[in-house]
């Protein structure tokens, strides 16, 4: 690693977070899918909140 990659802030808005931030909402999305599915219920409706 280089020393201008070392100085790169870690936090914020970088390609890495993005790719996580977009895998963490696909299994979010599946998991509400699995969840109605497998209940008859929507995901609010299955927590109670409607």
């Amino acid at each position: 690693m280089d020393e201008q990659q070392q100085k790169e802030a870690k936090f914020g808005f970088t390609a890495n977070a993005e790719n996580w931030n977009g895998r963490l909402a696909m299994i979010g999305f599946v998991a509400a899918l699995i969840t109605e599915y497998v209940s008859g219920q929507g995901v609010l409706h299955f927590w109670g909140l409607m």
